[in-house]
């Protein structure tokens, strides 16, 4: 019998070896074969990192819900939500690494940091915020499903800093002034909403095809994390409503150019049917379906679904607003292989990213079948 492991395995094998590619190039040749340029200077591995970042920082609070404020029904799932974690972090860290030019200077702002730079601030943060989750990790294969002291401690601890990284992303694109339609206040509270939104999703994910709970349990905490969904997609789309009705009524012209571009512009297919209908409405309408929790199938897909959807949201945020020009003229002034503000992902960008997923895909089926801790048993998750 096929089962879902093993076609996540292959998926994660092929995924990886059609990377190999894109990681030679950046690796060996540079960035010669990326799209982005002088003028689109953030491409598809800003908008993964984005995406990445998101579900490490949202795995790690739906791992709070066991570990610091010990609800019975996620007993089993917070190492679970923890590996997620551990291995969605060097992910993200992966793909904004290879949009760096000299990844090599990053020893520069551990040893010489401007303490004022929400970019240093952002270093030092994910660096120990993946500290606190491999010694989450670390306390949780010693002690077990116990929640002790230290462990409680060590879960609040990283419950802040969880909100920080996402909040700080956003942040990182406010305080952007050039570009007025990320120069809002809403991002830094909009990103820690849609971390914890693809957290859920991985989980309901996570869930569904290697849960080894009773099928009783399982789908009650199915129905609980689909309920958590529909509620996070809801105020997603009031919070996109709320950015882009402001954007549009405020009239600022750079706003107004960058919305038309997401909407009804070249990314119109990625916001519209990724985002909209697979990412939103479609997971909400199988999630108000009776019984669908108890189709392991239905609800593993769901999530993969719902996080799509965010990872096209992510996309939608950093490329429409990079494609407006700063200054009218600027498109016409000079003309070069990489001085235009049509931005697609290339081959090299594209492989690079299939490969980063298959990394941390083939991470966790490996995490979950050979570290002895994180494999489930019924009875952890009935005491």
């Amino acid at each position: 019998m096929i089962t879902a492991k093993r076609v996540l395995y292959v998926l994660g094998i092929v995924a990886l070896i059609l990377g190999l590619y894109g990681f030679y190039s950046r690796l060996f040749i540079g960035e010669r074969d990326v799209n982005y340029g002088s003028y689109v200077t953030w491409g598809l591995w800003v908008a993964m990192y984005l995406f990445f970042a998101g579900i490490a920082s949202g795995s790690f609070v739906i791992a709070t819900l066991e570990y610091l404020f010990e609800i019975p029904l996620f007993k089993g799932t917070g190492k679970l939500a923890l590996w997620a974690a551990m291995v969605t972090l060097p992910a993200a860290l992966i793909s904004i690494g290879m949009d760096l030019g000299h990844l090599e200077r990053i020893w520069k702002v551990y040893l010489q940091p401007n303490p004022t730079s929400l970019l240093a601030q952002m270093v030092w943060g994910y660096t120990l915020f993946g500290g606190v989750i491999l010694l989450s990790l670390w306390l949780v294969a010693r002690h077990g499903h116990r929640s002790t002291f230290a462990v409680k401690a060590l879960m609040m601890v990283g419950f802040v800093m969880a909100i920080f990284v996402s909040g700080g992303v956003g942040a990182l694109l406010g305080v952007n002034a050039s570009r007025a339609i990320w120069h809002v206040g809403l991002l830094p509270a909009q990103f820690p909403i849609f971390s914890l939104a693809t957290g859920v999703a991985l989980m309901l994910t996570i869930i569904s095809f290697f849960g080894t709970m009773e099928d009783a349990i399982r789908v009650r905490l199915q129905r609980v994390l689909s309920i958590g969904m529909i509620v996070l997609l809801l105020v997603k789309t009031y919070l996109l409503w709320s950015d882009f009705s402001m954007s549009l009524y405020s009239g600022v012209p750079q706003n107004v150019d960058a919305i038309n571009a997401v909407m009804y512009g070249d990314y119109w297919w990625s916001f519209w049917i990724l985002q909209i209908v697979l990412g939103t409405i479609l997971p909400i309408i199988v999630l108000i379906m009776p019984n669908w929790s108890k189709n392991r199938l239905l609800a593993g897909l769901t999530g993969i679904v719902i996080l799509v959807g965010f990872a096209a949201a992510r996309a939608n945020i950093v490329f429409p607003a990079l494609s407006i020009p700063e200054l009218e003229g600027m498109a016409e002034a000079f003309s070069g292989p990489h001085l235009n503000f049509d931005y697609f992902p290339s081959l090299m960008e594209w492989s690079l990213t299939i490969g980063v997923v298959g990394l941390a895909t083939l991470a966790y089926l490996i995490g979950i079948d050979r570290l002895p801790f994180l494999k489930q048993t019924p009875s952890e998750v009935t005491q």
